[in-house]
């Protein structure tokens, strides 16, 4: 459960970062794309979206943006939201402040975001604390489904978002390679299931963030 759903004490240690969005009575989870874009699974993501008219938020590594750039417009011209997350998928933790500030501003060259998910979700804090001043905002998740691991079955992917999806969680799945044969299995099936228990799903955007919470 911890890596699933990141419990308060976790949660604390970057204050001011977003993992759920208030949404009062209504029920209403926000779906997240992490690791795109690229052109063997993105794609086919959005493919599934339009079928369901669902809209995302996909957090792109900024090389794959460089390198696919035809694919992140469909993104924009499907109508769903960007994030920054790094130009090389790099974690915090394993290098520099300034190197790990330099890598996210490259990246914003290409992604022009204000919304930032620090890959594997940690971050040294210094680094938090000056991309926020530097008008960052950092989205985490409430629900990590787990769709990249060797160790998860499909199925079980799909188990993680009916276990603790609850009203207002960030759901995290990954348009990777790595993620591609659990995505292909559980996203359809978790938007299925979404909806029959009376989820709508929102985009991130400025206005939802004035109410978020841990």
């Amino acid at each position: 459960m911890f890596i699933e759903q990141p419990p308060l004490f976790y949660r604390i240690f970057y204050p001011g970062a977003v993992w759920r969005i208030k949404n009062g009575k209504e029920k209403r989870v926000y779906l997240t794309f992490d690791d795109g874009p690229i052109p063997e699974v993105t794609p086919w993501v959005l493919e599934v979206l339009d079928t369901y008219q669902v809209k995302a938020t996909f957090f792109c590594v900024g090389d794959n943006v460089r390198k696919h750039p035809s694919v992140y417009r469909q993104i924009l011209e499907k109508g769903h939201k960007t994030g920054n997350h790094t130009f090389n998928h790099i974690q915090g933790w394993k290098h520099t402040i300034n190197d790990f500030i330099a890598n996210t501003q490259k990246a914003n060259s290409y992604i022009q975001s204000p919304l930032f998910r620090p890959p594997h979700g940690h971050v040294l804090f210094p680094q938090f604390v000056l991309l926020k001043k530097s008008g960052y905002k950092f989205i985490m998740w409430d629900v990590v489904t787990r769709d990249y691991s060797n160790y998860m079955t499909p199925e079980k992917v799909l188990d993680n978002v009916k276990k603790y999806v609850r009203n207002g969680s960030i759901i995290v799945f990954h348009d990777s390679l790595k993620a591609e044969k659990n995505l292909r299995y559980a996203l359809p099936l978790a938007i299925e299931w979404l909806k029959r228990e009376g989820y709508s799903f929102g985009l991130i955007h400025e206005s939802a963030l004035k109410s978020s919470k841990s």
